[in-house]
């Protein structure tokens, strides 16, 4: 098993969440504050560390079996993201889905937002 923090479509009530194969979730948590978070042309969102300028993302923690992270929650995500480890608001680790280095697409920085779901409700 493995702690996932998920912060876009595969989180309670998105369209991505069954891919989770009831995953149980762990807890409702923040990232630290030390990532940007951007949408990426507007179908996902990504995280970016940086050393200074960040903040705390929301998002859900799931503890995943690494089977259901290989076969159904990898292939699903975007090629403009990838897998990384990130810190948590506890000081913790976890498996997060980060912007991939050098992507080209296009980003808006939603860091001021939040979340995912902040973002996209003020965007509907």
């Amino acid at each position: 098993m493995a702690l996932m923090f998920l912060n876009g479509g595969a989180m309670r009530g998105g369209p991505l969440h069954h891919l989770l194969g009831g995953a149980p979730l762990v807890a409702e948590t923040t990232t630290a504050a030390k990532y940007r978070f951007y949408a990426v042309a507007d179908r996902c969102p990504a995280l970016q560390p940086v050393s200074h300028g960040g903040a705390a993302i929301a998002g859900e923690l799931y503890e995943v079996a690494m089977d259901t992270l290989r076969d159904l929650l990898l292939p699903a995500e975007p090629p403009e993201l990838e897998l990384g480890v990130i810190e948590l608001a506890d000081g913790t680790s976890s498996l997060a889905m980060l912007l991939r280095r050098g992507s080209t697409q296009a980003l808006s920085d939603i860091t001021a937002h939040g979340s995912w779901r902040a973002y996209r409700e003020g965007n509907a």
